[in-house]
C-alpha cells in the first residue's frame, strides 16, 4: 500500500477534494446494494495514484497548467476502472481484505461482488463515452480488454514455475501499466497535445506502472500484515509468481518441489519467503524496477519543464522509496 506524502500533490489537492466528492456522486446506483458496495470500495481511502497522474499530465501538457473538466472527468474514469478491477481481483484471488478492511465479497458475497465490479465497469464506459473524444474512448477502453486478458493470463500461468521474467512483465502490463499508460496519454490527448507528446506520456505511463507493480510484488513478500493491508505472501498462496521468487528460482531451485505441491505443507510459504529473503531475487527485482523508473523518466525527458513535470519526475522516484 502506498503512502505519499501529501505535499508531493500539493499543486493538486484541491482537484483531489473535488474527485473525492465527485466519484461518490457518479456510483449512486439505483440499487441500494450497489451503491452501498461501491461506498464501502470508496471509502477504503485508497492513495488516488492514478487520478493524481492524470491530473499532473494535464498540467504538464497545458501551456498554463490550465486543467479543462474533460481532464477532471477523466481523472475519475481512471479510478473508477482502477477500483473495478480491484473488486474483481480479490473475487479471483478470494482476498478477504483489501486497505486493512474486509473485501466487497467478504462483507456482502461474491455475486454482489462480480455485479459491483460490473457495474462500476459500465458507469466507467458510460462517462467515458461522455467526453465525446473519439480517439480518448479508444484508448481507455483498450484498457479494460487488457484487464480481461491480465486475469485470464493470471488463471492459466498460477503455480506455473516455467513463468519467465518476460511473461511476467507482459502480465504486469495488462493488469497494472496499461490503465496508467492509457489515461496519461488520454489526458495528453484532451490537452490537444502533439501525438509524439501523448506517445512520450503513454511511455512514462507504461514504465512507472510495471515498476509500480514490481515494487508491490517486492512488498509482498518483505511486508508485514499490518503495513501491507493484507498477509504477506498473499501472491505466491494465490499461485502468483512473481519477479522475486522468479529471479530466486534460477538461485535455489529447491523451491520448484514447493511450487509444484502449491505450497500446500504448512511451512511451504514461510520457507519460500526465508529463501527469496536470502537470495538475490529481492535485489534484481530491485534493479528491474529501477530500470523502468529511469525509462519513465527518459521518456519524458524533453517536455517542457515545469512544476507538474517536476511532479511526476518526483513520482518516479517516490516508487522506489515504498521500499526503505
Amino acid at each position: 500500500m502506498m503512502t505519499i506524502s501529501n505535499n508531493i500533490f500539493s499543486s493538486i489537492q484541491h482537484d483531489l477534494n473535488i474527485l473525492d466528492k465527485n466519484l461518490k456522486k457518479m456510483v449512486g446506483a439505483k440499487h441500494p446494494v450497489l451503491y452501498a458496495a461501491a461506498e464501502h470500495l470508496f471509502s477504503a481511502g485508497g492513495k488516488r495514484i492514478r487520478p493524481a497522474i492524470v491530473l499532473l499530465v494535464a498540467q504538464a501538457t497545458m501551456s498554463n497548467n490550465y486543467i479543462f473538466p474533460e481532464h477532471r472527468r477523466l481523472a475519475e474514469i481512471t479510478e473508477i476502472i482502477h477500483t473495478a478491477s480491484l473488486v474483481h481481483d480479490d473475487v479471483v484471488d478470494e482476498c478477504q481484505i483489501r486497505r486493512g478492511i474486509e473485501t466487497v465479497h467478504n462483507t456482502f458475497n461474491t455475486k454482489v461482488a462480480v455485479l459491483a465490479g460490473d457495474f462500476l465497469f459500465a458507469q466507467s464506459s458510460w462517462y467515458l463515452a461522455n467526453l465525446n473524444n473519439l480517439d480518448v474512448v479508444k484508448t481507455i477502453s483498450k484498457v479494460i480488454t487488457d484487464f480481461a486478458e491480465g486475469e485470464v493470463r493470471q488463471g492459466l500461468s498460477n503455480f506455473d514455475s516455467t513463468i519467465s521474467i518476460e511473461d511476467y512483465i507482459e502480465k504486469s502490463f495488462y493488469k497494472t501499466a496499461s490503465l496508467i499508460a492509457a489515461s496519461c496519454k488520454g489526458a495528453a490527448m484532451i490537452s490537444n497535445a502533439s501525438k509524439k507528446t501523448q506517445n512520450d506520456f503513454y511511455l512514462y505511463g507504461k514504465h512507472l506502472g510495471l515498476a509500480f507493480q514490481i515494487i508491490d510484488d517486492i512488498l509482498d513478500i518483505i511486508s508485514s500484515k499490518e503495513s501491507l493491508g493484507k498477509p504477506a505472501g498473499s501472491d505466491l498462496r494465490n499461485g502468483n509468481l512473481t519477479a522475486p521468487l522468479i529471479f530466486t528460482l534460477e538461485e535455489y531451485p529447491q523451491i520448484y518441489s514447493f511450487i509444484n505441491r502449491e505450497f500446500q505443507n504448512t511451512e511451504d510459504i514461510n520457507t519460500t519467503i526465508q529463501i527469496i529473503k536470502n537470495s538475490q531475487g529481492i535485489q534484481k527485482a530491485k534493479d528491474l524496477a529501477q530500470e523502468h523508473i529511469q525509462a519513465s523518466l527518459k521518456a519524458i525527458k524533453n517536455q517542457r519543464n515545469c512544476e507538474a513535470k517536476k511532479t511526476l519526475q518526483l513520482l518516479s522516484n517516490y516508487i522506489l522509496y515504498r521500499l526503505h
